[in-house]
């Protein structure tokens, strides 16, 4: 088990003699190809070496294990999230932005879910999302604490939603069938529990959700629940003498 302070943006890069065949950023690409297809558990060195059309040995000088080549993955999908620069848009904008932009990136890139929190996140990507989110939540009036209780607020609900959206996207990717196909099968029993759980079954009649695209109630979902968390953000500020925006800006 590698020690959590250990990572590979603390220690010194390798210095090499020679012309290299590969750079690092060839790698981590190709090693993200490897996730995206068959996540953490399809990724070797052995295998990324064949991917390159080069041998594992090569790939050590410039990655000295499994574990450092996922950080190095991690930070650099993290560079595809924007964060706005704070006095750009109203508090809650630049937060959306934010929330938005880490889902579609954690849904593009599912393995990163299960490696949040393993090693320390502080490569340069991750820096730079972290630093423009502390400068748009200070301007808006969070401040010590407080702003980091809201950051990790919005982060969990964004890691929170993708965890269960990416799982239920992986488990109809190995069905074979499409969600509505998966949906229609369970219909029977749904309809033979109805007796059993009237409420429910009255819901689910009412709502019309069952009839909608699985991708629209999931964008629906987090949209709503990250409106309630801005909203609640938005009276707290209030309510501790801080305008939750400025004079004449209005939320999102």
């Amino acid at each position: 088990m590698p020690d959590f302070t250990d990572s590979v943006w603390t220690r010194p890069a390798r210095p090499r003699t020679g012309q290299p065949t590969l750079s690092r950023e060839q790698i981590v690409r190709a090693a993200i190809e490897l996730l995206d297809a068959e996540g953490t558990a399809g990724l070797s060195m052995r295998r990324l070496g064949a991917r390159l059309g080069s041998g594992a040995t090569s790939l050590y000088w410039h990655v000295a294990t499994k574990d450092d080549l996922l950080e190095l993955a991690v930070d650099e999908v993290m560079g595809e999230v924007y964060v706005p620069e704070a006095g750009d848009a109203p508090w809650r904008v630049g937060v959306s932005v934010m929330a938005d932009g880490m889902r579609s990136m954690l849904l593009r890139h599912p393995w990163v879910i299960g490696l949040l929190g393993v090693r320390p996140t502080i490569g340069p990507n991750v820096m730079r999302m972290s630093n423009r989110s502390v400068a748009v939540l200070s301007a808006a009036g969070f401040t010590g604490p407080i702003l980091s209780h809201v950051h990790s607020l919005v982060t969990a609900h964004v890691i929170g939603a993708t965890t269960t959206e990416a799982a239920v996207g992986a488990a109809v990717h190995r069905s074979g069938r499409s969600a509505a196909e998966l949906r229609k099968s369970l219909e029977p029993f749904m309809e033979k529990a109805a007796n059993e759980y009237p409420a429910y079954a009255r819901w689910r009649e009412e709502s019309g959700v069952v009839e909608m695209e699985p991708e629209r109630v999931w964008d629906q979902s987090f949209a709503f629940g990250l409106e309630r968390i801005l909203d609640g953000l938005e009276l707290w500020l209030a309510r501790n003498g801080t305008p939750a925006t400025k004079e004449g800006e209005t939320g999102s």
